[in-house]
């Protein structure tokens, strides 16, 4: 396994990690659909709309530094339920088991630098180095902390040059994961969603994920239970289904952002878009940038 480490993340961590029959791992890079996928997984599980505890904890980020290894295993080693876990790491960077299915998504990269945007304004960044830093794994962040840009062209600019497989969000790191998802979409047990069909089609998504998974749910029950993983109602839920624990975030509502494919125009000089067009179609095979720029295609 390859592995990655930025400033949120070790994926060294999914060395301890066992497997049971029947797990389910959702991988998808930063900004990619993760907490719907999650969303969509736990209505699943438990065929309900109510569910047992904060979704933080019923879907951890494995590998996430905020937890430490024990707190990471605990957590995921004492739930009795179908597990459903979370990681940003790709799937090079993931133990592979025939046992386990993993559900990866794909979205158009400039959308997801638009959501990172407001992700990162919503951060609480010493609420998150201070989890890190209770949690003992401030040295493996340290030598992965990136420069701040002041201005939204320098970010960008820099989102567009960082070939460092170790950044926490550039635009080779979700190059890389998706390429490494669209490259192991044909194994019987990974599951492939783009993110514009997935919020289309959030019971048409469940059931392609339940068939993977070796779920049951019956089309009209899957339509009565994806109604709970609209945008406005996962919102009013922010408490609740907002990765959150560890208090990053200023407000956990504000997690659910209504973004729209293509805002990335006015975030984005010209010279931008034409670094990103010559760039991406060095860093993506040209069957997998068309899948992701024109949602509902076959892949």
């Amino acid at each position: 396994m390859k592995r990655y480490q930025n400033t949120g993340a070790d994926s060294a961590r999914w060395g301890l990690y066992e497997p049971r029959r029947g797990d389910i791992i959702i991988t998808t890079p930063p900004k990619a659909g993760t907490t719907l996928t999650q969303m969509l997984c736990a209505l699943l599980v438990f065929d309900s709309t109510e569910f047992p505890a904060p979704m933080d904890d019923l879907s951890p980020w494995f590998d996430m530094l905020t937890r430490s290894d024990a707190e990471a295993l605990a957590i995921i080693s004492n739930q009795d339920h179908r597990r459903f876990i979370k990681t940003h790491t790709p799937i090079d960077g993931l133990p592979l088991f025939d046992e386990v299915t993993y559900v990866c998504v794909g979205r158009d990269p400039r959308d997801m630098l638009v959501s990172w945007e407001h992700h990162v304004a919503n951060m609480d960044r010493e609420a998150l180095l201070t989890a890190i830093s209770e949690a003992g794994t401030i040295e493996q962040v340290l030598p992965h902390m990136q420069p701040s840009h002041e201005s939204l062209t320098s970010r960008v600019d820099a989102w567009l040059q960082n070939d460092s497989s170790n950044a926490t969000m550039s635009l080779a790191v979700v190059a890389n994961h998706l390429q490494q998802s669209w490259e192991h979409r044909t194994k019987d047990n990974v599951v492939l969603l783009h993110f514009e069909d997935l919020k289309a089609d959030r019971a048409g998504a469940m059931q392609v994920i339940a068939s993977a998974a070796g779920l049951e749910v019956a089309p009209a029950r899957a339509t009565e239970l994806a109604a709970a993983a609209g945008l406005d109602q996962m919102r009013e839920r922010a408490e609740e289904l907002a990765p959150n624990t560890k208090s990053v975030f200023h407000d956990p509502a504000k997690f659910f952002r209504s973004g729209q494919g293509g805002e990335w125009e006015s975030y984005t000089t010209a010279e931008q878009r034409s670094a990103y067009a010559e760039r991406v179609s060095e860093l993506l095979s040209a069957d997998l940038l068309d899948w992701l720029e024109r949602p509902g295609a076959k892949i």
